[in-house]
């Protein structure tokens, strides 16, 4: 198998995995309080990294001060998301709540522009845009559709593009479980103080089996991206990205039963050919 086979397989099967661990949380169904859920979830996929330590990926904590400063930001950023995210993720369709998602790496770029002052031609400002177009779509501002819950889903939105900008700041030195493991034990944290404020449920057997299962492919969905940075190249299998809504469209429709109406589907199909379209843009520009 070549290397830009087996990345693209990877990129896949990581994608599969985060959509698991999506499906396996929503199929709590609220039978734990929010904060709990998080903080069991953390404490379990806390528990995997150092378990696994120097199996997946290089941890050491010698890390410069500039670059504490920006795991401590994109902490707080991935408490925000957690929030958002999860809460979306119990009222709103899967599928819909992952194509929101999918226009986080046009709204990176966009950010990237604006705050980074990195250069972004107009080809990709007009695919951005046209991919914004698709998010409204999604969405659906000013129809009955649009609720609270599509704000918590584009505020998870923001929170990911906020998180991968601090990431691009980050110094190539620093290893990717150090930070991985960093942000997840601050989320424990942060979920672990707000579940001391209310009561806690005991958790039936078949919820502790889906909280485990969705700390493993949570594990999964990390090793198979460090691993496909290190196979192919990232320029090609990037795109790939995208099959998380065809995983989230299998598992909406066969676990619970959601299907995504027209204009879903089409706001979906522009945020994604907008992506792949700046995708290659970024791949033909920088040479690849």
């Amino acid at each position: 198998m070549s290397p830009t086979l087996l990345g693209a397989l990877l990129m896949t099967a990581s994608m599969a995995a985060f959509t698991l661990n999506d499906t396996l949380l929503k199929l709590t169904a609220g039978a734990v309080p929010l904060a709990q859920l998080i903080f069991m979830r953390s404490l379990i996929t806390c528990t995997l990294m150092l378990a696994t330590k120097g199996r997946i990926g290089t941890m050491h904590f010698d890390i410069a001060r500039r670059d504490w400063l920006l795991i401590g930001a994109r902490a707080v950023s991935e408490v925000a998301i957690s929030y958002f995210f999860l809460t979306a993720l119990f009222h709103v369709p899967l599928a819909n709540l992952n194509a929101v998602m999918q226009v986080v790496p046009l709204a990176v770029t966009l950010a990237s522009a604006l705050f980074l002052r990195e250069a972004v031609g107009w080809r990709r400002f007009v695919a951005i845009f046209i991919g914004f177009f698709g998010v409204l779509l999604i969405v659906k501002p000013g129809a009955a559709g649009f609720d609270i819950w599509s704000v918590y889903a584009l505020m998870a939105m923001l929170g990911v593009t906020a998180r991968d900008l601090i990431t691009r700041q980050l110094s190539p030195t620093v290893p990717s479980m150090t930070v991985a493991l960093s942000t997840a034990a601050s989320v424990m944290t942060a979920f672990g103080l707000v579940s001391l404020t209310g009561p806690w449920v005991p958790i039936a057997p078949h919820v502790w089996l889906l909280i485990i299962g969705s700390a493993v492919f949570v594990m999964a969905g990390y090793f198979l991206s460090i691993w496909v940075m290190r196979v192919g190249d990232v320029s090609f299998t990037a795109p790939f990205r995208y099959t998380g809504l065809v995983w989230a469209l299998i598992l909406g429709w066969s676990v619970f039963g959601e299907w995504p109406g027209w204009m879903t589907l089409l706001g979906a199909a522009i945020v994604v050919a907008t992506g792949v379209f700046t995708f290659y843009r970024e791949r033909k520009l920088s040479g690849g």
